[in-house]
């Protein structure tokens, strides 16, 4: 078949790349005038890394293993602890924390030179029995044997699909950064989760010295923006216990980026007739999981496996979307909670036992628990 592809980050990559094996003819189409080279560091669980292996990916070179998270108290106590290298060994695919940059280069690498047009924004599509049409901001029009829209938050197919107003914001914001920060977690497989009445901070390792870090805050849409947001995150997080101090000493105001969370209720059915979607288009949720990639690559996975099948494309499309809903609706249900900012009394996380999220990877995933 020839398909039609609304965005080139993770997910249409990674969908890019699963069709292309399979035989199909692929087309991708992006908004933005060139490749995005920007972003901060990312945490690919066991799950993503295996549909990245599946794939033919490695992430060898790049980022850092994570095998531990910790979560803590602002005062610097021990709250609860995961052995996150327990589900590599379960699994045999470990959790690595890469700059998006870099999963984007390992993803786009082998593709077709041309396979990307880029500057190319979608205004809306049209379809009938057979094929699919997209129309282009330009008066350009694209037809195809079936659409997947894979263009994000903003997903403008999405858009089309279920109307304005279905992703809405969540409870907070995330300032971040990812800089070369000389502390001895950066040169770790550790992730800090650190917590307080102020919100929450993020330490994680990226690889090449590099520190993934970043603050949620109670955050509305309504709020004015801080016109020095450095100087307002030392006010509020500078007396933690170490490291958090040093972070904020060593950051930068260029370092910083802010997004605020959303998140849609998971739908069902998530596309129509011979059009689609993938990662953020059909599921946007808070960050606090880490999952976000992971389940847009899942997405990709079970995508390719379903049109494998052969049949109606159509049904096979509504066949993938059921696959993933019990899996992402789960994830996107914990996510929307925001434990990453739970302030779990001591006493009761040291009863979770620290394997705990091996578990939770088995329930979050299609591939990890899919039949030889």
């Amino acid at each position: 078949m020839e398909i039609l592809v609304i965005g080139s980050g993770v997910g249409g990559l990674a969908v890019a790349r699963t069709l292309l094996a399979a035989g199909h003819r692929v087309r991708v189409f992006e908004q933005a005038p060139e490749r995005r080279t920007g972003g901060k560091a990312l945490l690919v669980w066991s799950n993503g890394n295996a549909v990245l292996d599946d794939l033919g990916v490695s992430l060898d070179g790049v980022g850092a293993r994570i095998d531990r998270i910790d979560a803590m108290t602002s005062g610097g106590r021990l709250r609860t602890g995961m052995d996150i290298g327990h589900a590599a060994r379960r699994f045999g695919f470990p959790t690595t924390a890469v700059p998006r940059r870099h999963l984007l280069e390992r993803l786009a690498d082998g593709l077709p030179g041309d396979l990307v047009q880029h500057g190319m924004t979608c205004d809306g599509f049209t379809q009938d029995r057979d094929r699919v049409t997209v129309t282009f901001t330009d008066g350009s029009t694209a037809t195809g044997d079936l659409l997947v829209g894979a263009d994000g938050h903003h997903s403008a197919v999405r858009r089309r699909l279920w109307g304005e107003g279905t992703v809405r914001p969540a409870t907070y914001g995330t300032w971040q950064g990812l800089s070369p920060i000389g502390i001895e977690i950066t040169d770790t497989g550790r992730h800090l989760m650190i917590t307080g009445r102020e919100g929450a901070c993020g330490l994680m390792p990226a690889g090449d010295g590099l520190l993934q870090w970043w603050f949620d805050v109670r955050w509305s849409p309504a709020d004015p923006r801080s016109a020095a947001p450095l100087e307002e995150l030392r006010r509020r997080f500078g007396r933690w216990a170490s490291p958090v101090p040093e972070v904020l000493e060593a950051a930068t105001e260029d370092d910083l980026e802010f997004f605020g969370h959303h998140w849609n209720r998971v739908r069902r059915v998530w596309g129509e007739g011979r059009v689609t979607l993938v990662g953020d288009a059909a599921h946007t949720m808070p960050p606090t999981l880490g999952q976000g990639a992971n389940q847009t690559l899942e997405d990709a996975w079970v995508l390719g496996r379903e049109l494998a099948r052969g049949g109606d494309p159509a049904a096979r499309l509504r066949a993938y979307e059921q696959a993933r809903y019990p899996h992402i609706s789960l994830v996107s249900r914990l996510a929307r909670r925001n434990p990453a900012n739970w302030r779990i009394p001591p006493f009761l996380g040291r009863l979770i036992p620290d394997t705990s999220q091996t578990g939770m990877l088995a329930r979050f995933s299609n591939r990890l628990t899919a039949p030889a």
